[in-house]
């Protein structure tokens, strides 16, 4: 029985010819049988792909053959090509879309003036100072909130947005600004979102940014459900959700029962469709599988 696997995967660096990157990706990635979504922009790379384990190595040594690649990040999970709808690669202004594409930069090193980049082991070290200190470390989700409805860091704050287009304003609008002064460390699912947001809250006046190394997945493999995190890792593909070890929380509720769950359903109602948390018992009655309050479409 073939063994599959997904990886995850970003890197931000200068690329003078994005379309040149796409349909090289495309190609190794169509000769590898990998399913998955690319993003690519004159900033950089971000890719979720899954197949076959040795067709995934072939193409992560290939790409990381590419000399801009070379030092990238790569996660390993459970999953494979079936996970995925289609290969989807794409050129786009940011290969991770906070509106912003004029005010990051980046050279061959990364994210220029971004948070500081904290190993797992390293989170709980700063953690621990600053406790010693008298002080607390602010979490700060900086994933859709929607997200964090299975699974966050304890105590951490998530901001009011339904999509990483809606953090400037939050963070513009003032209700933020007394963590300016307090150290404050993003996460996000692999990394790369926070790579972007702790920038673009260093250029906002926060004075004391980090930012978790390899996101919830490096510091899951590291810690597992023994750390700070709690519950279920929401991820953009078929499996909807993961999770770390057996020992893994269900923070979720159940819109319609408040029961404990950790999974996103589709509303039953064609003109809806909301994606919201449903028990088993509630997501198996088309009746009960709706919005509780009427759906908004």
């Amino acid at each position: 029985m073939a063994v599959n696997r997904i990886v995850l995967y970003y890197a931000f660096t200068p690329l003078p010819d994005p379309e040149a990157v796409r349909l090289w990706q495309r190609a190794l990635c169509e000769k590898l049988g990998l399913r998955g979504r690319i993003l690519i922009s004159a900033d950089g790379i971000n890719g979720t792909v899954g197949g076959e384990i040795s067709a995934v190595k072939q193409y992560v040594k290939a790409t990381r053959e590419y000399p801009a690649f070379k030092k990238m990040d790569i996660k390993w999970s459970e999953g494979g090509a079936e996970d995925f709808p289609r290969l989807s690669v794409k050129v786009r202004d940011e290969i991770v879309s906070f509106g912003a594409p004029g005010e990051l930069k980046v050279d061959e090193n990364g994210v220029i003036g971004g948070g500081t980049h904290l190993r797992p082991e390293e989170l709980h070290e700063l953690v621990e100072a600053k406790k010693q200190a008298g002080e607390d470390v602010v979490f700060f989700d900086g994933r859709n909130a929607f997200e964090a409805q299975i699974g966050k860091f304890k105590d951490a704050i998530v901001p009011d947005v339904a999509t990483t287009h809606d953090f400037i304003k939050e963070l513009e609008s003032g209700k933020y600004d007394d963590l300016k002064d307090k150290p404050v460390v993003t996460y996000c699912t692999g990394g790369i979102r926070c790579e972007v947001l702790s920038s673009l809250m260093v250029n906002r006046g926060f004075q004391e940014v980090y930012q978790m190394k390899g996101g919830i997945v490096r510091y899951g493999e590291t810690f597992g459900d023994a750390g700070l995190w709690e519950g279920s890792l929401y991820v953009f593909d078929k499996r909807m959700h993961m999770e770390f070890t057996p020992d893994a929380k269900t923070i979720g509720e159940c819109v319609r029962c408040q029961g404990a769950t950790n999974k996103f359903e589709n509303c039953s109602n064609p003109s809806c469709r909301n994606l919201t948390l449903y028990c088993t018992e509630c997501a198996s009655n088309p009746e009960t599988l709706r919005c509780p309050d009427g759906c908004a479409a």
